[in-house]
């Protein structure tokens, strides 16, 4: 199994289970508007900073986050 594809389907549906639209993450995270779209495509792959910070901001998407 594609362990770039297995991390960008679980993040595109946690994601949405939380209603966190993939710009608003990625515009929270610091990063360019499109960075968690091209993560759930398979474009990118995050650093293990962003993966983290993805995880603790699903978790919790009202709780500030500091890069």
């Amino acid at each position: 199994m594609n362990t770039k594809e297995t991390f960008g389907t679980r993040l595109a549906k946690l994601r949405t289970d939380t209603d966190i639209s993939a710009r608003e993450m990625s515009l929270d995270l610091g990063q360019n508007p499109s960075y968690i779209n091209r993560i759930e495509n398979q474009k990118a792959f995050p650093s293990m900073q962003v993966f983290f910070l993805s995880l603790i901001h699903i978790s919790e998407p009202t709780r500030p986050i500091s890069i």
